[in-house]
This record gives structure tokens, C-alpha cells and sequence, in this order.
């Protein structure tokens, strides 16, 4: 690999971008950051990489091209020490996600019941701050609390997090819907908040709830618009 790309490549997985490095097998290479345009024969394998992390070989006009891809560590920021919270503590890993939880209830948020997770007894304002979000972290809000869950969901929205959950009834979102308008949040960003929480299997405890999470998760990962638009010669 040219040190230029190398230098490319390092730089944004430092700031947890996700790039595809294609190179030509009969020499040289490209890398292209996630959003950027790129050549249109391309595509549905860039696409496919980018969602997947997995690379491939592209033909395109005669020629082979090896496609690498390098995606953040993707990871999960609990709002709320529940538990539900707990069961996901066990699960996420197995997912290959890291996991935080977050939750100024110092009731709730105890190592014993929390071991070998990282937990923040904060607010989440304040937890923010040194762990800032964006589009390789999910969001999932679980305490009921307006006053802890309300401005880390706004902020999830604004950093384009992959995913963005909340647990409550219907009823319960429709007043947080309203309170997120108050605040300023357009109806698009709302929607995209998965509320009730989780894929619809008919969880009835806190176990079944957390896989109901990580598999709304999981989907929302694989499937997320990636953005980019195609554009230009191979």
C-alpha cells in the first residue's frame, strides 16, 4: 500500500470513519472516505462492503480490483442502568459491539451489577462530552425519564447515529415526540427514532427485550444508507 494512502487510511479510522481502499491487482491504489463520490461500476460493491465489512474483488472494464474496507468498532451507548441494560451487557459482545452504559441514578448504575462493563454514573450531557457520538455508535434509551433520556436522543439525532431506540409505549413516545419538537427536532430526524423500542417479536421480559435491541440493531448496521454517490471513472 502507497504511504499515501496509508497516511489517508490512518488518519480517518483515528476519527472512526469508514473507508474502502480498492486496489488495482496490477498495481496502484485508491481510498475513498465514506460520502465521497466514486466510479460508478463500482457501486453496488462499495455498497455492499461498507455495510457488511467484508472486502471482495471488483471487475470493471477488464479489469480486477480488490476491495478492502475498514469500518469502526461499532458500540452501543446505553442510556439508563436497567434491566434490560444488563441482559444487553451480556450480549452485545458476543455481537462484537462495545458497550456503555450511562446513568446518573448511582442507585442503578453499580459495578455489581454492571461487572466488566463500562458504566458512567453522569448524566449523559456530561458522559457526551469526553465520548462524543457519531455514525458508528448506537443510542438506546431506557430509563422512562424525560430529564435523562430526552437530550442524549437529540443528540443522537444530530450526530447521525446508525441507530436511535427508545423503550416506552406508544403513548410514551407521542409525549416525547412533542417535547423533541419543543426542542427544535424536524418530524424527518424524529422517525427515525425506533420507538417502541427493538424489532417486533413479542419480547415480554427484559431478556427477550435486549435481543429484540441488538437484532434492531444489527439490522439498522447492515442496512444503513451509506451515502455515497457515484460519480466518475474507474
Amino acid at each position: 500500500m502507497e504511504l499515501a494512502v496509508l497516511q489517508k487510511l490512518n488518519l480517518w479510522r483515528a476519527a472512526r470513519r469508514a473507508t474502502v481502499v480498492i486496489g488495482d491487482l496490477s498495481g496502484g491504489s485508491r481510498v475513498f472516505l465514506e460520502g465521497e463520490s466514486f466510479p460508478e461500476a463500482w457501486s453496488p460493491a462499495i455498497v455492499a462492503a461498507l455495510r457488511s465489512g467484508r472486502p471482495g474483488i471488483v471487475e470493471a472494464d477488464g479489469r480486477s480490483f480488490f476491495l478492502n474496507v475498514y469500518l469502526p468498532p461499532p458500540r452501543i451507548l446505553v442510556i439508563g442502568a436497567v434491566h434490560i441494560s444488563q441482559a444487553l451487557a451480556h450480549m452485545a459482545p458476543v455481537a462484537g459491539f462495545d458497550m456503555t452504559v450511562v446513568d446518573p441514578r448511582t442507585a442503578f448504575a453499580t459495578p455489581e451489577r454492571f461487572a466488566g462493563v463500562e458504566l458512567i454514573a453522569d448524566w449523559p450531557e456530561e458522559a457526551l462530552k469526553s465520548r462524543p457520538l457519531d455514525r458508528f455508535t448506537a443510542l438506546v434509551a431506557v430509563t422512562h425519564d424525560p430529564k435523562i433520556d430526552d437530550e442524549p436522543l437529540r443528540a443522537a439525532l444530530a450526530a447521525r447515529c446508525f441507530y436511535v431506540g427508545a423503550l416506552g409505549s406508544r403513548k410514551t413516545h407521542a409525549s416525547r415526540v412533542e417535547r423533541l419538537r419543543r426542542a427544535g427536532v424536524s418530524d424527518t430526524e424524529i422517525n427515525r427514532i425506533s420507538a417502541p423500542i427493538g424489532l417486533d417479536i413479542g419480547a415480554a421480559n427484559p431478556a427477550e427485550i435486549a435481543v429484540a435491541i441488538l437484532a434492531d440493531i444489527i439490522e439498522a448496521l447492515r442496512r444503513r444508507d451509506v451515502g455515497v454517490a457515484a460519480g466518475g471513472a474507474p
